[in-house]
């Protein structure tokens, strides 16, 4: 038995994983793998086995494997102050100049970041901000929150009320009773075509649903919408035209804060510093986690917007401090991580990257499964890239569930040394490369998935699931 195959065994008797069927990966019947190293875009096995991550962990290594330079950060760092506690106006270096870059980056209006250590918390955080808001504006009535269907914005007990999909509700008593969901601004999954809508209709029409959802519940008891400005881990499905517009337009009218979730496009994922400057969103507050740091520390941030500040700081000069705080917020070694992270953005323009190679990376998408057999829908912005697939691509016949044809094709690109994502609720296979990643390795990320797919088509066709059309 090989070493890594033994540290496999070993992992199986003692580890709870995250998104696993934990009965299968517990008793030998999923596969594991045991990841060592990593440079650029490619990491590696315990086996030597190296393959591209198209997924960028999980959109969060932006800076690319084995920047030494980040490590160098958090060593010199840990050498001086590892930890403090930031309660009762402790701080230190790294965390001052880290909030005094991300406000720079996030632009005019915002006012202060609160530190967390995931996207989850973060999003804890905002919904207690929205809740003491309104408590401090004499309105205890308007608590309930408005997420999308298809939106993720996390696992916790509130936040996982927040995500709107299926496996994140079913079983865990979810979402809690001040959460709603909304129209999902998914033009190709609701056919819109089919219906007679253009793009600019069915933005209209989900900025009616919204309208539709806060008059029943009662304006007064709606405080805030959460989105993200590309909706992620629900199918990485961009905005129709003129969606953000029509929706910020419904939430004035009702003096409804929105919460823009950025954790996936935060730090130049879709080509801008925050996916809020591509759509011309105007947030009270944002979400950030993954890209802050790249991953290589755990670190998340609430950035709160003036309007939202000045209420915080009357409600602490009527009632004392606020009574939220996390043990490791503003934790000095993930702040020097984020900063020396955000340099390296700057500093060899991955943001540039991320609009151009981004384009580049649609363009050859677009090219290579544009008119294929299986494939319905090829969509994404920057580096930000899906394929749904398709039983009937012209009908928009979706494939029978139980052939799980996401993860087969997933697991077909794995055969090709390449890591990319099973989207949840449907088959969807999603990429988001680091920021990184070259014209050339784009090519060779495409030609693997080219493989990958079409290997999975020839096996339906053979077996006769896949009828022609």
């Amino acid at each position: 038995m090989s070493l890594h195959q033994q540290l496999i065994d070993r992992d199986r008797k003692v580890t709870f994983h995250a998104s696993t069927h934990l009965r299968d990966f517990a008793h030998g019947d999923a596969p594991g793998r045991v990841i060592t190293g990593g440079q650029g875009i490619t990491i590696v096995d315990k086996d030597g086995r190296e393959f591209i991550d198209g997924f960028a962990g999980l959109y969060c290594v932006n800076i690319g494997y084995g920047r030494s330079e980040v490590a160098e950060a958090i060593y010199e760092q840990a050498m001086k102050l590892s930890y403090y506690h930031t309660y009762v106006g402790h701080s230190n270096e790294p965390q001052i100049e880290l909030s005094e870059k991300i406000l720079e980056l996030a632009g005019p209006g915002m006012s202060k970041v609160y530190y967390g250590m995931s996207g989850s918390d973060a999003n804890e955080t905002q919904l207690k901000i929205v809740r003491y808001y309104n408590n401090v504006l004499g309105r205890p009535q308007k608590k309930k929150v408005i997420s999308r269907m298809r939106g993720y914005h996390g696992s916790g007990i509130a936040s996982g009320s927040l995500t709107g999909l299926k496996a994140f509700h079913d079983h865990f008593d979810l979402p809690i009773e001040t959460i709603r969901h909304t129209e999902a601004p998914y033009y190709y999954h609701r056919a819109a075509e089919q219906q007679g809508m253009t793009e600019r209709e069915f933005s209209v029409y989900c900025a009616q649903k919204l309208e539709e959802m806060i008059l029943a519940e009662g304006p007064e008891t709606v405080a805030a919408f959460i989105g993200e400005p590309v909706l992620g881990t629900g199918g990485i499905v961009p905005p129709p035209e003129g969606y953000w517009k029509a929706i910020q337009a419904v939430l004035t009218k009702y003096d409804v804060l929105l919460i823009a979730d950025e954790v996936v496009c935060g730090f130049g994922r879709i080509g801008t510093d925050f996916g809020s400057h591509h759509y011309g969103i105007k947030p009270d507050l944002i979400t950030v986690a993954k890209g802050l740091t790249s991953a290589y520390q755990p670190l998340s941030g609430v950035i709160v917007g003036d309007r939202v500040w000045r209420v915080l700081e009357q409600g602490t000069g009527e009632f004392g401090p606020i009574g939220h705080g996390w043990t490791y917020s503003g934790h000095a070694l993930g702040c020097a991580a984020g900063l020396a992270n955000l340099a390296i953005i700057e500093r060899e323009g991955l943001t540039q990257n991320a609009a151009e190679t981004g384009a580049y990376l649609q363009r050859q998408m677009q090219a290579a499964f544009g008119d294929h057999p299986i494939v319905g829908n090829v969509r994404g912005v920057g580096l930000l890239a899906a394929l749904e697939f398709s039983a009937n691509p012209a009908k928009r016949e979706h494939f029978d569930p139980a052939l799980k044809i996401g993860p087969r094709i997933a697991a077909a690109a794995m055969d090709e040394n390449l890591i990319a994502r099973a989207m949840p609720q449907g088959d969807i296979l999603g990429f988001a490369p680091p920021l990184t990643i070259s014209r050339a390795e784009v090519d060779e990320v495409v030609a693997r998935a080219k493989r990958a797919v079409d290997k999975v088509a020839d096996e339906l066709t053979r077996s006769g699931e896949l009828k022609a059309s």
